[in-house]
């Protein structure tokens, strides 16, 4: 199947704030499962785990705000813009379900967002700026 993408000149920065944005957001969702581990041990603080919450609410929007420019800027696929957004808002849920202790619920809720993310982020990787 074949894209097809009408460019404007100026595509080359939205890319590169994706890509950068995406794959913080990346970033941010793996130290995530790290500090999630330790809350498992015993005498584990919550500290850090709430303070990669607030940087993956950060991250993920610029991910979807610079799908979105990017969509703007071209014709392309809307997908990654929608994946982007939803990336961003089931943060909040996510956020919402961990501070409830629904963990039943907030453990996949993190697989799906890595998925979100780790999509957006290879599909922004295989485009060519420009």
């Amino acid at each position: 199947m074949t894209e097809r993408t009408v460019t404007r000149p100026g595509t080359a920065t939205p890319l590169l704030a994706l890509r950068v944005a995406a794959a913080a957001t990346v970033v941010v969702l793996a130290w995530q499962f790290v500090t999630a581990g330790e809350l498992i041990g015993p005498g584990g603080s919550d500290d850090l785990h709430a303070a990669g919450a607030i940087a993956l609410h950060v991250v993920s929007l610029a991910a979807a705000a610079a799908a979105l420019w990017l969509r703007q800027r071209t014709s392309g696929p809307l997908w990654p813009s929608v994946v982007a957004v939803a990336v961003f808002a089931a943060g909040f849920v996510q956020a919402a379900l961990g501070s409830s202790g629904e963990m039943a619920a907030h453990v996949p809720g993190a697989l799906v967002l890595t998925v979100g993310s780790v999509w957006v982020l290879a599909w922004s990787l295989a485009r060519r700026p420009g």
